[in-house]
């Protein structure tokens, strides 16, 4: 018999926390988490368990009361859709792998009725058009009621299922697109071969067969001698969808159509159509074309609803920005000259009154177009939009100041970070959806510091260590099907680990994490070269797009000295990473390991200053053979004071103002913002904002990968301006471990005021800070139980929690 440990089990309790269309139980039963489930995983019988499909399988039983309380669990490969009663419930499972596989908890008893009942469930595997985020077993489906009770509706052979012949896998076009792309095919649905209302009780489910019993078991993760899936409780909330609907008609302008070789005309439908008022009627025999205007990048799964058009075909397309004759997407307002590329799905109507078409999987888009042709029926459009998907961060923070565009970086910034967290925190909403470490860690900050929720920060911690391969180093973004290792993003993870442990009190669950620290720094440590820096280093050791891709050695993002040995930034970024796992290790009491680890950040500090600094031009070069320099080596020379602190200063101010040397791009901007913070430069933040105007002057809605031209218009490591505000210009930092205290030490620029809110595990912390005649004036609102210092120009005042603290300052 395997019991859950407590504190795990105290953990699943804390993340259950309820929804608006569905409520999660506050209990899991004991004997889901440690014994075989009854239940069976489900497949449908003579259908390839591996290869591509989309299964129906449904359920009826009756009631002679409705329950108050009715637990489920459940869970699929790939994905499975819920409903009770007609009633989407869950989706799932969040993503991870084979061995942590998800499973969510439902109670649908507000969606049980007496009498006839039907549990119904839409389950595909997508085979080798599915997302690289997405891994997967084979086919299968599983529910498990919570007690003896609700083993009324346990997955067996009572069960029936068919196979929904209607969809087909689009694939997406990318070389048209020329560019890297997994987010997983488009859906073509053939609606007359749906299987329309399957989810209802009274559906006529006669002809389908009886699901097929898989011969091994559900089971918890540890339980088994076989390996499948290995099911785990889901760590973080349901999404609840809303309705988002656009708000712009596009193209009206003959001129818009002008790069378009099939010029078929754009029809201007009016807004009616949009608000879910007017319906469209489109004549038989026809191509018409609409182009729609979120006005705002969203992620969502766009719902069509048609009546009548047997024969027509309806192509939607979904993208970022439009493209003008030379591939660019310039200003993302315009429209006219310039055409739409993207993920595409297809509807091909059967003739039916109000057929509701929506992918298996969410799209993300400002622009969406959709391109019909209509056969001998004329065809009606009676309503589209999106249902939102993601993660329910809140915005428990807030900014503000005398400069009024900083309330639209601070905008753009939320959206960006909220867009790029679902089930796992993204990349990018569009292109990848893979989370990556270098990405993550900046993720991670904004989710703490803006919403203070930390369940998806804690999932992607685990998720790198489970992504561990036997080298010793983490995958490079997890959970992912196509394995991809960065060594430094393996060092950024470590990096993850001591940000929690400076904003959350949580030892248990870090002191786990350290058998793989202890692999990621051993693996390093183990390739320093005689010379006392790094030597040369495998994968692919990624540090920021400033390095132009190379075709010869299909690598890009990567700096002088990693092929042969001699890298600053390597050797820097690995002093920086034992830095930080030195006082780890010491806060664990591992004295003589961080001893280790402090000393050997040392030695290579020094080895890499004497060998790469220049005197004559007064920069630390790439590489020992000071040929090329770099903001970057920079950088990290100042964070781990590889410069003396007397220099560090004015080093920064030399690498800001020399644009010779290799800039960083948005990506390494957050450890140039870090190092302004450390060497008392931070009033230099605000102007770098510049950049992220420039993005909003040209219609970005959230940040790019890249200055322009970029791929992504939204991507995760672009938001730092949105942790920075809190963090540099507010000044709100940790004081100590675990946020026990606080430091807030503000970098105001020139602005005039700067106010804000940030949320704490003990309540929110609140800083004003305003220049009059007479100096500095700052109010300060600490939650009780939190005291610290506020620092202005190097002079120190004690503010206590529990109270408002009015300070000022000449």
């Amino acid at each position: 018999m395997h019991q859950l440990p407590p504190k795990l089990l105290a953990w699943v309790l804390f993340c259950l926390l309820p929804t608006a269309n569905c409520h999660l139980q506050t209990e899991i039963a004991p004997r889901i988490l440690n014994n075989y489930w009854k239940a069976r995983w489900l497949t449908c019988p003579g259908e390839p368990v591996t290869q591509y499909g989309v299964y129906h399988f449904r359920k009826t039983f009756d009631l002679k009361e409705t329950p108050a309380t009715f637990i489920v669990h459940v869970s699929a490969d790939n994905r499975y859709r819920l409903f009770v009663n007609g009633t989407p419930v869950s989706s799932g499972p969040a993503r991870s792998d084979l061995a942590n596989w998800n499973f969510e908890t439902v109670n649908i008893a507000p969606q049980l009725k007496i009498g006839k009942n039907a549990i119904a469930a839409i389950v595909w595997n997508a085979a080798e058009h599915k997302p690289f985020a997405q891994i997967s077993y084979q086919t299968g489906f599983i529910l498990q009621g919570n007690t003896e009770t609700e083993d009324l509706v346990n997955t067996d052979k009572t069960w029936k299922v068919t196979k929904n012949e209607a969809y087909r896998p689009l694939p997406v076009d990318r070389a048209k697109l020329q560019t890297y792309m997994v987010t997983g095919d488009g859906d073509e649905v053939d609606a007359s071969r749906y299987p329309w209302g399957w989810e209802q009780p009274d559906f006529d489910d006669s002809g389908w067969k009886k699901a097929e019993a898989l011969w091994f078991a559900g089971k918890p993760r540890t339980l088994g001698s076989d390996g499948n899936w290995m099911l785990v409780p889901r760590k973080i909330p349901l999404f609840v969808e809303k309705q988002e609907r656009l708000l712009a008609v596009k193209g009206e302008s003959p001129r818009s159509m002008m790069n378009l070789s099939d010029h078929i005309p754009y029809l201007n439908i009016g807004t009616a159509f949009l608000q879910g008022k007017s319906p469209v009627r489109l004549a038989a025999n026809g191509r018409h074309r609409i182009l729609l205007d979120q006005t705002y990048l969203v992620n969502a799964y766009p719902e069509l609803i048609v009546s009548g058009g047997k024969g027509s075909k309806i192509t939607l397309t979904y993208a970022e920005a439009l493209f003008d004759k030379n591939r660019q997407k310039g200003n993302r307002n315009e429209t006219e000259g310039k055409e739409i590329m993207g993920i595409q799905d297809m509807f091909r109507p059967d003739g039916g009154q109000r057929r509701l078409f929506r992918p298996l999987w969410f799209r993300t888009w400002r622009y969406v177009q959709l391109d019909i042709e209509t056969g001998d029926e004329p065809l009606t459009l009676e309503d589209f939009y999106g249902m939102t998907y993601g993660y329910p961060l809140e915005e428990n923070a807030s900014f503000k100041s005398s400069d009024p565009s900083h309330e639209k970086i601070w905008e753009a910034g939320w959206r960006t970070a909220q867009l790029c967290a679902g089930e796992n925190y993204f990349d990018c909403p569009y292109y990848e959806q893979l989370q990556y470490v270098g990405d993550t860690r900046i993720q991670a900050l904004i989710s703490l510091c803006v919403s203070g929720d930390d369940r998806l920060v804690r999932k992607a911690i685990e998720d790198f260590d489970h992504s561990r391969i036997p080298d010793g180093l983490t995958q490079s973004r997890y959970p992912c099907a196509d394995m991809q290792v960065i060594p430094t993003y393996s060092m950024f993870w470590i990096s993850m680990i001591h940000d929690y442990w400076m904003y959350r009190q949580d030892d248990d669950f870090l002191k786990k994490f350290q058998p793989g620290m202890e692999d990621v720094l051993a693996w390093h440590e183990a390739r320093i070269a005689p010379n006392g820096m790094l030597g040369p280093v495998e994968w692919w050791n990624f540090v920021d797009w400033s390095w132009a891709w190379n075709d010869e050695e299909r690598i890009g993002g990567v700096p002088p000295g990693v092929a042969k040995g001699g890298s600053s930034i390597l050797t820097l970024q690995f002093a920086y990473t034992l830095r930080q796992a030195a006082e780890l290790y010491r806060f664990f009491g591992k004295n003589a390991l961080a001893t280790h680890y402090a000393n050997l950040a040392n030695s290579l500090t020094e080895a890499t200053w004497s060998q790469c600094w220049d005197a004559d031009r007064g920069l630390l070069a790439d590489t020992p053979a000071k040929a090329s320099f770099s903001q970057h080596a920079n950088i990290l020379a100042v964070l781990t004071d590889a410069v003396p602190a007397a220099q560090q200063a004015g080093l920064l101010q030399k690498i800001m103002a020399d644009k010779s040397i290799t800039q960083t791009t948005f990506y390494f901007r957050f450890y140039l913002f870090e190092a302004l913070k450390k060497t008392g430069l931070g009033d230099e933040f605000l102007p770098q904002l510049a950049d992220w105007q420039a993005m909003l002057d040209i219609g970005l809605t959230t940040f790019g990968e890249n200055p322009e031209p970029t791929r992504s218009d939204c991507h995760a490591w672009s938001a730092s301006p949105n942790f920075e505000l809190l963090s540099t210009v507010l000044g709100i930092r940790p004081g100590s471990p675990g946020f026990g205290s606080v430091r807030i030490e503000p970098n105001m620029g020139n602005l005039g005021f700067a106010e804000g809110k940030m949320p704490h595990p003990k309540g929110k912390i609140s800083v004003r800070i305003e220049r009059n005649e007479a100096g500095v004036k700052a109010v300060v609102s600490l939650p009780p139980g939190l005291d610290g210092d506020f620092v202005w120009k190097g002079e120190t005042k004690v503010v206590t929690g529990g109270s408002v603290s009015v300070l000022f300052f000449k």
